[in-house]
């Protein structure tokens, strides 16, 4: 499988849905930083589990630190944090080796692992996996946030048909950030945030589901990270980003937009402001000028397809009869997956900018 991605700073996740727990592997983080535990796991909670919008299913998500960090300060070795699974239900997914779920992949795992892999609640292809992406990002993000001032932060663009109020994507007050990981429904407009929050209900009761874009911005990375073509801030933070389950798209600043725009509406122009520091008037590119940062807020909008688990009457195989039959998903399951993907979106975001800075000369 795929699980381990990065170049100077590397991951590796393992772990299944329901198995005895999840966690994560993290190699050539930087020595003698003191790790935070309460910012990590603020993210962390909000990621979890539960509450009148997500999933019934109830997991704390305590990690339990297993090697490299020492007396609350990185050593240096790799940092491998686990944490354990309390809550499952597997009696829910027995027919799913049998019955594949509509756009699961429980089809896939079981030709390419030849009906040995563990399928109970999406096993390794679960959302669930994310948890420990979310440890190991947070960590990234306080790190970057100390080191360079580095400010992450991401809202719902889009729920449904509902849309919220567009960011100034060159000019982002650097407190927006920390406003939108208060609330419930990270939306700019809290109108909007309302009415998001009464559709997914409506759908919760009916046991569909919503699609979701969240827009995530990155305020103060310094100029020239990144490499052109294939080292790109682009491909790095993508490639990072397609390992969210149910992400199935991604755009950088005005992304498919330039295609209605025309050269004098989409360049942005340089000048220097009041402090001679170089600015662009607008920001289009989203940040990012021939794979590499320009100094201007990193923005990109990420799509993630509607929960696959919904509680109506659907069409799939039986793998051993080899006949069509009716299937119902049994289990519990987020009505939006995008409302607790927000953190995770800004955590691998966080991942991906600091395998680009760690052992480059910004390092101090």
């Amino acid at each position: 499988m795929g699980s381990v991605w990065g170049n100077r700073l590397k991951i590796s996740v393992f772990g299944e849905s329901h198995g005895e727990g999840i966690g994560v592997v993290i190699d050539g983080f930087a020595a003698g930083f003191e790790v935070d535990f309460d910012y990590i796991n603020k993210f962390l909670k909000r990621r979890a589990p539960g509450g009148r919008l997500a999933t019934d299913r109830s997991e704390s998500d305590i990690p339990e630190v297993l090697s490299g960090i020492k007396e609350n300060f990185t050593t240096g070795a790799p940092i491998c944090a686990f944490i354990r699974n309390t809550n499952t239900r597997s009696s829910d997914y027995q027919d799913n080796l049998i019955n594949p779920r509509p756009s699961h992949a429980d089809f896939n795992a079981y030709i390419k692992y030849n009906g040995y892999s563990d399928q109970r609640g999406g096993g390794h292809f679960s959302g669930r996996l994310t948890a420990p992406l979310v440890f190991a990002g947070a960590l990234c993000s306080d790190y970057l946030e100390k080191k360079y001032g580095v400010k992450i932060g991401a809202h719902i663009k889009r729920v449904g048909e509902i849309t919220d109020d567009d960011l100034d994507l060159a000019n982002i007050d650097i407190n927006l950030a920390d406003k939108l990981k208060q609330s419930e429904i990270p939306m700019i407009n809290s109108e909007k945030a309302e009415e998001a929050g009464v559709y997914i209900a409506t759908l919760k009761d009916m046991g569909d589901s919503a699609g979701t874009i969240i827009e995530c911005f990155v305020l103060n990375v310094p100029a020239a990270i990144g490499e052109h073509m294939f080292s790109s801030v682009e491909s790095n933070i993508a490639s990072c980003i397609f390992g969210i389950p149910a992400v199935k798209g991604i755009e950088f600043g005005r992304g498919f937009d330039f295609a209605k725009m025309r050269g004098s509406e989409a360049n942005d122009e340089f000048y220097y402001d009041d402090n001679g520091k170089v600015k662009t008037k607008t920001n289009n590119n989203g940040g990012i000028l021939g794979g590499m940062s320009s100094g201007m807020p990193i923005v990109f909008s990420v799509v993630l397809k509607p929960t696959s688990s919904i509680f109506s009457e659907q069409n799939t195989i039986n793998i051993k009869n080899k006949t069509n039959e009716k299937f119902t998903v049994k289990g519990r399951h987020d009505p939006c997956i995008g409302l607790r993907a927000v953190p995770v979106v800004e955590c691998v975001t966080a991942i991906a900018l600091a395998d680009l800075l760690f052992g480059l000369r910004y390092e101090q």
